[in-house]
């Protein structure tokens, strides 16, 4: 009988393509690609967590503001 994976059984051998919510690596690349502080790309990815349209988003206001 072939063993089916189940839904908690979901580790892959591959590297994660975006890193964890709130990771450090996610927060630099924020500041990398959108020209934010380092707190401001923070509070982004607290606040929309991988959602790179919204975040791309409120860079552009951050940035805006001025």
């Amino acid at each position: 009988m072939a063993r089916q994976k189940t839904a908690t059984a979901r580790h892959s051998r591959r590297p994660r393509s975006r890193p964890l919510k709130g990771e450090e690596t996610e927060v630099k690349h924020v500041v990398e690609t959108q020209g934010l502080s380092p707190a401001q790309a923070r509070e982004l990815v607290r606040r929309y967590g991988n959602d790179w349209r919204k975040i791309e988003e409120a860079a552009k206001t951050y940035k805006g503001d001025e």
